[in-house]
């Protein structure tokens, strides 16, 4: 186990990730969401197969989230400073090569992965990874779809397939723009909780982009979220939104721009709606490049699900991943998503 403890702070502060932002996501509050997933993973690992011998990089890095998983891990080594860093996740693989370990379980977003990948096959080994999603950019298809998940496939998993890992630019990102990239195709435990990689492409919306923003009501606050899908939507309410992160919209005024979770919770009013697509190839509904869209404001908000036929002709359900266990039980079961002015098709949220 290795973990990326700052993977994902720059989500619900609006940074879209975490490169070469770390201190401004801390000044804007933001706090790790990987060392709680690494636990989630880990207790459920040692449910499945309490004898299992686990591998920790020290401190904050996997020691310390395997004891609080009620562990007592081998430490293979520990981070050269008190700020974490890239370096330290490819020696913290090197340790694992060494050791000749089973699995590499790493917890973080795909810079992560690409960190363990690269390394992998600058050691020409072939030890299989899994990856458990706590970074902002989940795009790679070696991660689960949610924590727990993980600990289970790692215990049980008894062959490997080969998956993509990819990774886009942070930067170009922040500025509306995707650029993904295969990085590596490493062996990963085959497994039905795997996510798919991200689609890029998407289908004709325009009809359904109309149909939202004729339906806009008065005195309702709207929470726009990302991607091309709702875009259109933001285009047909009349101003231009933030491609890749979350506006506010309320009676034809723009209240927030690439808004921060603390931005939007500000902005809510007494009625709101969140009007969000599902990840193209992954059925991604919430916790995929959206945290912004945080328990708390999801709590406080109808949601509309919008996609294009096509787009849900590629996905057999629709997934959250939201952090909070209740509230992805809560979100689960069938749900009405519009395809178009006025039609909908129902989609089950596994």
């Amino acid at each position: 186990m290795v973990v990326n403890p700052i993977a994902g702070m720059g989500g619900r502060v609006g940074l879209k990730g975490t490169d070469g932002v770390l201190a401004e996501a801390r000044a804007r509050g933001a706090e790790p969401r990987a060392p709680e997933r690494a636990v989630a993973a880990l207790d459920a690992l040692r449910a499945a197969d309490p004898e299992v011998s686990l591998l920790a990089y020290g401190g904050s890095m996997g020691a310390d989230e395997a004891r609080d998983a009620g562990f007592d891990p081998v430490v293979v080594g520990e981070p050269e400073s008190g700020e974490t860093s890239a370096s330290d996740t490819r020696d913290a693989v090197r340790a694992f090569v060494r050791e000749d370990v089973d699995l590499v379980l790493f917890v973080g977003g795909d810079g992560t992965a690409v960190d363990v990948a690269e390394t992998l096959d600058e050691l020409d080994a072939d030890t299989p990874i899994l990856g458990v999603p706590a970074g902002v950019k989940v795009y790679s298809s070696v991660f689960v779809v949610r924590p727990a998940e993980a600990g289970r496939v790692a215990a049980t998993f008894d062959c490997v397939e080969s998956r993509e890992v990819n990774d886009i630019d942070e930067a170009a990102y922040r500025d509306g723009e995707v650029r993904a990239e295969l990085k590596a195709v490493v062996n990963v435990p085959v497994a039905e909780s795997l996510q798919s990689s991200k689609q890029l492409a998407g289908g004709t919306v325009e009809s359904l982009a109309k149909g939202v923003a004729e339906d806009a009501e008065a005195g309702v606050t709207y929470v726009l979220g990302p991607g091309s899908t709702v875009g259109a939507v933001k285009a047909q309410l009349g101003f231009d939104g933030s491609p890749l992160g979350v506006d506010v919209w309320r009676d034809g005024d723009l209240l927030a721009r690439d808004a921060s979770e603390r931005e939007i919770l500000d902005h809510l009013g007494e009625r709101n709606v969140i009007v969000v697509s599902p990840i193209g190839g992954q059925g991604f509904v919430f916790g995929r490049g959206n945290h912004q869209l945080s328990p708390a404001v999801i709590r406080q908000c109808e949601v509309e699900v919008v996609a294009s036929k096509a787009k849900l002709d590629q996905l057999g359900a629709l997934r959250v991943d939201t952090g909070d266990d209740d509230l992805d039980a809560e979100l689960r079961g069938w749900t009405r998503v519009r395809t178009g002015t006025f039609e909908t098709r129902m989609m089950e949220i596994v």
